[in-house]
C-alpha cells in the first residue's frame, strides 16, 4: 500500500486538503485499498488554516512515507526554520516529494530543488525566480516532474497533479475513473498552461460558455458564427452581439486563440510536424497557422517549436 502524507503548518491554504479526495476515491474504485493517507504536522494536534479554522493532524512518523506532499500558503511568506528541518528530514525517507503552490518555497529553502526543474503558481513566480535564480522555473506549467520531485501550481492544479501521481502508480484507467467520480470536466496534463484561452475569454452566459466548450472539443469542425450560434440556440446576429459584449472579441478571434493554444500544447508534448499540428488544431494549413502565431506570439510556429525543443 502507498503511504501518502500531506504536510500542513500554521496558516496553510485549506484547498490543499482536496488532494486527499483523490486518494480516497482511488481506494474506493481500485480492487483493493491502494493508499494510506495521513495529515501530518511537525508536532501533531490542531493546526490553524489561513481561513481561521483548524484541522487535526498527527506527528510525522520516523520511518517516512512513500509520498510526501508539502502544502502551500495562500500568500507568499518564507517558511520557519523548524519547518525546513522537519521537511528535509522527512523527504530523505520518501520515494516522491511534492509541493503544492507556494510549498515550492519550502522545498527550495530546504535545498531539495538544486538542479531541478519546477513550477509554482504564476502569481508567485517572479518572487521565486528573484530569490532562486539558479532553479529552472517553468512558470506556466500546471505541474513539473523531475526525478523524485513533483511541483505543482497549486489551487485546482493540485487535483491534476494528484491524478497524475495516481496514474503513475496505478494506471490511466483508474485516474480517468477518479476524474469522472470527482466530476472533473477535463483532466489536464503537465503540459497545459496555468492560464487558458477559455479562462481569458471569461464568457458569462451559459449559452456562450456552451458554444466555447463545444469549440474547444471540436477544433477541426466548422466553427463559423452560424455553427456556434446553432450550438448556443441563438440567431447568428444575436450570438455575435452577445459574444462581443461578454468577451470583447469576435467569435473568429476567440476560435483562433483556442486553436493557437491547442497547437502550442502539441508542440510542447511531442515532435509533431507543423502540417500535422495545423490539421489537428483546425487551422487547415501551415500558412493560416503561421499567421495566427505571428499575431499571438510575434514569431512563426517553426521558430517556437525549435525554441521548445532546445529548452527541453
Amino acid at each position: 500500500m502507498h503511504s501518502v502524507a500531506l504536510v500542513i503548518y500554521p496558516n496553510f491554504q485549506p484547498l490543499s486538503l482536496s488532494v486527499g479526495s483523490v486518494f480516497e476515491c482511488a481506494n474506493l474504485l481500485h480492487d483493493e485499498p491502494a493508499y494510506e493517507f495521513h495529515l501530518v504536522s511537525e508536532t501533531g494536534g490542531a493546526v490553524m488554516s489561513s481561513q481561521g479554522f483548524s484541522v487535526n493532524s498527527t506527528p510525522i512518523r520516523s520511518e517516512g512515507y512513500d509520498t510526501l506532499i508539502v502544502s502551500g500558503y495562500l500568500e507568499f511568506q518564507l517558511p520557519d526554520t523548524s519547518l525546513l528541518e522537519f521537511v528535509r528530514a522527512a523527504s530523505a525517507q520518501s520515494r516522491r516529494v511534492v509541493s503544492l503552490c507556494t510549498g515550492i518555497f519550502v522545498l527550495a529553502e530546504a535545498g531539495l530543488l538544486a538542479g531541478k526543474r519546477a513550477t509554482t503558481h504564476w502569481l508567485h513566480a517572479p518572487a521565486f525566480q528573484k530569490r532562486y535564480p539558479d532553479i529552472r522555473l517553468e512558470e506556466n506549467k500546471l505541474f513539473v516532474v523531475d526525478g523524485q520531485v513533483w511541483t505543482g501550481a497549486g489551487m485546482s492544479a493540485a487535483l491534476d497533479l494528484t491524478l497524475a501521481m495516481v496514474e503513475n502508480d496505478l494506471g490511466s484507467d483508474l485516474a480517468r475513473r477518479i476524474s469522472r467520480k470527482l466530476v472533473i470536466y477535463q483532466r489536464r496534463g503537465s503540459e497545459h498552461s496555468q492560464l487558458s484561452a477559455l479562462l481569458e475569454l471569461d464568457p458569462k452566459s451559459d449559452r456562450v460558455q456552451l458554444a466555447m466548450a463545444y469549440a474547444r472539443e471540436n477544433l477541426t469542425d466548422d466553427l463559423s458564427v452560424e455553427a456556434l450560434a446553432a450550438v448556443a440556440r441563438l440567431s447568428p446576429r444575436q450570438f455575435s452581439r452577445l459574444f462581443r459584449e461578454e468577451t470583447g472579441k469576435t467569435p473568429a478571434k476567440a476560435i483562433e486563440s483556442l486553436r493557437v493554444e491547442a497547437a502550442r500544447i502539441m508542440m510542447e508534448t511531442g515532435r509533431h510536424p507543423i502540417e500535422v499540428i495545423a490539421r489537428t488544431t483546425g487551422f487547415g494549413d501551415r500558412e493560416r497557422m503561421r499567421q495566427a502565431f505571428l499575431r499571438a506570439f510575434g514569431q512563426a510556429p517553426q521558430a517556437m517549436q525549435t525554441a521548445l525543443f532546445n529548452a527541453g
